[in-house]
């Protein structure tokens, strides 16, 4: 039986550099107490291999090692920004 997750959800072996994507990660900093354990890397694919996926993000390179990947999912462009 088919869920939404299957549909939102994709294997991150398969994404190919340039994709735009967002991974939910466990975190690799030890949260404290009351603190969310994962957080979301949203960016392209700069590399992938079987170590895990680098991706470009606003705020430079994140490397996601496969062990921490928790759900990943191909994103659209962000929006064209409008002029102020």
């Amino acid at each position: 039986m088919s869920t939404a997750a299957d549909h939102v959800t994709a294997d991150w072996r398969t994404f190919a550099p340039g994709e735009r994507v967002v991974v939910r990660r466990r975190r690799d900093d030890h949260p404290g107490a009351g603190e969310p354990p994962l957080t979301d890397v949203l960016g392209e694919v700069v590399r992938r291999d079987d170590d895990g996926l680098t991706v470009a993000t606003r705020h430079g390179d994140v490397h996601v090692p496969a062990a921490d990947v928790v759900l990943a999912k191909r994103v659209p462009p962000p929006p064209t920004r409008r002029p102020r």
